[in-house]
């Protein structure tokens, strides 16, 4: 029995020392019902706070996802480039007499004298200091959404101008890209065209370029915000890039970072970099309704091959900014890289 009773006796103490711990506590019911109300209340508040803070963060990522998914309207090509003239009537004299194009009165408050190239056009205002060594005034994209391409850089934190609402019912607005240049987004409601005349130069204006200290600055601008995408790049040596064509989101035209310039450069400098392109079928065509009105070629105002394989002949105003005619497809291989989007066509 010895072995059997002391293990019978273990056995009943155990459910005796739970008993009397039970009895503790039985023993004071108004403090545990005051501590379980307690804990219960503080349980209740937490789950509030949790249920709040759910709602709310609920709430931001609806409003941060609704601010990411803002569209992009459409930007379809270059509507316009504006510069500055000391001389109007030598600008008249190449623009209407020597390349044909129409002239038309300004739209826009403060333009000047505008010169049709199809449906787009190249302004001339007068230059407001004429010792300043940059003619250009601003290049203008074309939309078909002005209200939606607001709203669109308003999620991207970025404010535009005010609209502006011209005689012709056109609306447009400016913003500034992150080296200063002014551009301006332009929704037009019918447009004037030159009606093909067959002695004009050009019906197209394929491209505008200008000065760009930055590449990385200036395409968190371009490609990340506003969808462009490369077109083709190269420079005066293979292994260096000095030119970079990046083309529209819904477009053929583009827009030409004119790279590894001075920071302060001449005027004559400026306007070879400060530029627009006309586009033409054919070079020889080209120049020769060019001689028709009396030009010729001299200096640097000659046809010659582009480093893109594109036939090209340089025009220059009067104060020096250059004119660009370019064949729409290049006729051999280019220097330095590939194509890498449509040409465009006239």
């Amino acid at each position: 029995m010895g072995a059997a009773g002391r293990s019978r006796q273990n056995t009943a103490a155990v459910p005796r020392q739970t008993l009397t711990l039970r009895e503790r506590n039985i023993g004071k019911p108004a403090a545990g019902i005051g501590t379980i109300l307690s804990v219960r209340a503080t349980i209740g508040c937490l789950m509030k706070k949790l249920a709040a803070a759910f709602v709310f963060s609920l709430l931001s990522v609806s409003i941060l996802s609704q601010a990411q998914s803002v569209p992009r309207p459409r930007i379809l090509g270059i509507d316009h480039a504006s510069f500055y003239t000391t001389d109007p009537d030598a600008t008249k004299k190449l623009y209407n007499g020597v390349m044909g194009l129409a002239q038309a009165g300004a739209i826009e408050p403060g333009g000047g004298e505008r010169y049709l190239v199809g449906t787009q056009w190249v302004g001339y205002s007068a230059a407001p200091d004429p010792s300043a060594t940059d003619r250009m005034d601003h290049v203008a994209f074309a939309t078909d959404d002005l209200t939606a391409l607001r709203r669109y850089f308003a999620s991207k934190k970025i404010k535009p101008s005010g609209v502006q609402d011209f005689v012709d019912h056109s609306r447009s607005f400016f913003v500034t890209d992150p080296e200063g240049n002014r551009i301006e987004f332009v929704e037009r409601a019918g447009v004037v065209n030159d009606l093909a005349v067959a002695s004009v130069v050009s019906h197209r204006l394929i491209h505008a370029g200008f000065i760009v200290h930055d590449r990385d600055l200036e395409d968190s601008f371009y490609r990340d915000v506003l969808g462009f995408h490369l077109y083709w790049h190269g420079g005066m040596h293979d292994d260096k890039t000095d030119w970079v064509a990046m083309q529209v989101p819904d477009g053929t035209d583009w827009l030409e970072y004119m790279l590894n310039q001075k920071a302060h450069p001449d005027l004559h400098t400026t306007g070879v970099m400060n530029h627009v392109s006309l586009g033409v079928r054919d070079m020889k065509q080209a120049q020769s309704i060019l001689e028709s009105h009396g030009w010729r070629p001299h200096g640097d105002e000659r046809a010659q091959m582009g480093k893109d394989g594109k036939w090209q002949l340089n025009l220059f105003d009067s104060d020096l900014t250059r004119i660009e005619l370019m064949e729409f497809r290049p006729a051999q291989k280019p220097c330095c890289a590939e194509f890498t989007g449509p040409h465009p066509l006239e």
